[in-house]
């Protein structure tokens, strides 16, 4: 691999995400370089007036995403133990409000990565192709190379 001295990857819990965690600790691992594990969250008041069931309910396959700091954390603490196991060894995380997209390219300027690591849901959906996905706007906001690991 590369001379990355920071390899920054976004996750939302999902099993997408996780891939692209082990891949972008592998990557880290080969190059000693530090991991920053990004995940992005709302906070409740987008579900305010919904129990858990209804919101889980409303976003059916999309249940995996974010809501809340609390539920971020246990996704980062997760995110953490896997990159561990898959041989990262200098890992940290970092929680943060608002947009996905923001929020990784923000965190990899702000911690100088060398790469940014993304899985690939949503490219292939026409929702993803219409609308966009999160790793094609990493890809194009980004300032410094982007991995776009296979994970669907």
């Amino acid at each position: 691999m590369g001379d990355y001295k920071v390899v920054t990857v976004g996750t939302d819990g999902s099993s997408s995400a996780r891939k692209a965690v082990v891949r972008a600790a592998e990557v880290a691992a080969d190059s000693g370089a530090r991991l920053m594990i990004i995940c992005a969250y709302e906070t409740r008041d987008a579900t305010a007036n919904r129990s858990q069931a209804e919101a889980e309910r409303a976003l059916g396959d999309e249940a995996y995403k974010i809501i809340g700091a609390s539920p971020a954390e246990e996704t980062l603490r997760s995110a953490r133990d896997e990159a561990i196991r898959a041989g990262a060894h200098n890992v940290d995380t970092v929680a943060v409000h608002g947009d996905p997209t923001e929020a990784i390219v923000e965190k990899s300027e702000l911690y100088k990565a060398d790469l940014v690591v993304v899985g690939n849901k949503g490219l292939a959906s026409f929702a993803g192709r219409f609308l966009g996905s999160v790793p094609q706007a990493v890809s194009r906001k980004s300032r410094t190379d982007v991995l776009i690991v296979h994970t669907v």
